[in-house]
């Protein structure tokens, strides 16, 4: 039967490395970014727990089942496959203790394909290159992550509630903070539905367009993060559409920082969402946090956006304004969308392509959120970019050959603003420079300022 063997290294005690495996939100934070993973329930290491998950194959959603069995607390678990793709898979996951301050995990694989005997000889196209790059990735995310963990570990854990969990970034800062040991409690409406690996946490029901709070109190927390609202770049902006967006973000964030300002026990902190639209079209400007607002819709937006923050800053509650850029994941937003036009070879220069991309990994969106949120000498606007923004041409010429696909066929302006309309002048076709300036001045260090590197790790792409 082939065995695949993988050893990994951290800079933790065994113990810290156990625990961080052991936590709710582990399972979530390892899975690929490209992999199109679908967890339904994280099982914890404990014998005859499950865990199951739904896993792409080409177009074909797969569930897969595995359990748990001969787990000792510290040392090792196993998992076999009950339900899945392979014919066989075994799986040993072996922690070692090295020293005091770092350890290993000795990963082996027993696994078999589908009607091994005639399918073997497809393993080195079909199964290995795909097991390389996975325990590369979970590898160095598990690496990072124990790392900005331990850069606050003499500080008490948060009881935490955020508000739009269920979005492409909150689902993973929820799995990460869980992964730190903060408590995390999730404000959502009566409509809200949750993941399926999330559906026994914590919750504080409202409505957020009157402020009523249906089910649950906001007293105790010492962290409020709110990140809900429709998404911008989601569809074409009609009337109706831009209402929506509006309504799902000002009314809100005015409702809970009012809320927040009147509690008995407010929190310490309040992180509330943003973007780098607030600068508008600015062309080749390098922007920090102190340069003046913008003049179209979506800088307009963001200021009144961020001015309905203000009950919660005149309540002396320690506000941050989280002014994000392009955060780049497979999972959503632009890079989702833009992988099929690359993979069809259509990712050239759009527009000209001179136009600044300010953009972010999604893992220093989520170190960087939660740096601030345990900085206490941080408040105030901050800007949530790589410091290295790109122009769209050389964004486009780094993704199409990462993905070895041609970048140069151009898409003239005129077709994205008759297929898009405003939303693509403002979020294709103007540009923004924008600097993490504040961000670098309180001693932040970015995971990715290069491009290259950023699409590699999360695309699967990494040189091993």
């Amino acid at each position: 039967m082939p065995t695949y063997e993988h050893t990994a290294t951290y800079a933790a005690p065994v113990e810290q490395v156990w625990d961080w495996y052991n936590s709710p939100g582990a399972f979530r934070r390892i899975m690929p970014e490209w992999e199109g993973i679908a967890p339904i329930e994280a099982g914890a290491l404990v014998n005859g727990a499950t865990t199951r998950f739904k896993v792409s194959l080409g177009p074909v959603k797969m569930m897969w089942v595995a359990r748990h069995y001969d787990v000792v607390s510290g040392e090792v678990f196993n998992d076999v496959m009950e339900k899945g793709p392979f014919g066989k898979w075994d799986h040993e996951h072996r922690f070692i203790g090295v020293d005091s301050q770092s350890s290993q995990i000795r990963d082996t694989v027993q696994w078999k394909l589908p009607f091994h005997p005639l399918t073997f000889w497809s393993a080195p196209f079909t199964v290995k290159g795909r097991m390389n790059q996975m325990f590369a990735y979970r590898t160095l995310r598990v690496q990072n992550d124990l790392k900005r963990i331990s850069q606050f570990a003499d500080q008490p854990r948060h009881k935490i509630l955020v508000s739009g969990s269920t979005g492409l970034i909150g689902l993973q800062l929820c799995a990460f903070l869980s992964a730190a040991g903060h408590h995390i409690t999730r404000l959502v409406r009566p409509t809200t539905v949750l993941p399926p690996d999330a559906k026994n946490d914590n919750v504080i029901r409202w409505n957020d367009q009157t402020g009523e709070i249906l089910e649950g109190d906001l007293n105790g927390f010492d962290t409020v993060i709110h990140l809900a609202g429709a998404g911008i770049g989601d569809k074409r902006w009609s009337k109706k559409r831009k209402e929506l967006v509006v309504n799902s973000r000002i009314p809100p964030t005015a409702n809970l920082a009012t809320l927040l300002s009147k509690l008995d026990k407010p929190p310490t902190n309040f992180l509330c969402g943003s973007a780098i639209g607030y600068y508008g079209n600015r062309k080749d400007e390098v922007l920090t946090e102190d340069s003046t607002p913008g003049d179209n819709f979506l800088a307009e937006f963001c200021q009144n956006w961020e001015a309905a923050a203000q009950p919660a800053v005149d309540a002396g509650i320690r506000t941050v304004w989280l002014r994000t850029g392009l955060v780049l994941t497979p999972m959503g937003g632009v890079l989702k969308q833009l992988l099929l036009p690359t993979q069809l070879g259509g990712g050239g220069p759009v527009g000209g392509g001179r136009q600044y991309y300010s953009w972010i990994s999604l893992d220093d969106q989520i170190y960087a959120m939660h740096f601030l949120m345990m900085t206490s000498s941080c408040k105030g606007a901050y800007n949530l970019t790589s410091p290295e923004p790109v122009q769209q041409k050389s964004f486009a010429k780094t993704l199409g050959k990462v993905m070895l696909r041609p970048w140069f066929i151009p898409v003239p302006g005129f077709a994205i603003r008759t297929l898009f309309g405003e939303m693509g002048k403002a979020l294709v076709l103007d540009g923004q420079r924008v600097t993490p300036h504040r961000l670098l001045e309180s001693g932040y260090e970015f995971q990715h300022t290069d491009l290259t590197d950023c699409f590699r790790q999360c695309l699967g792409k990494q040189r091993l």
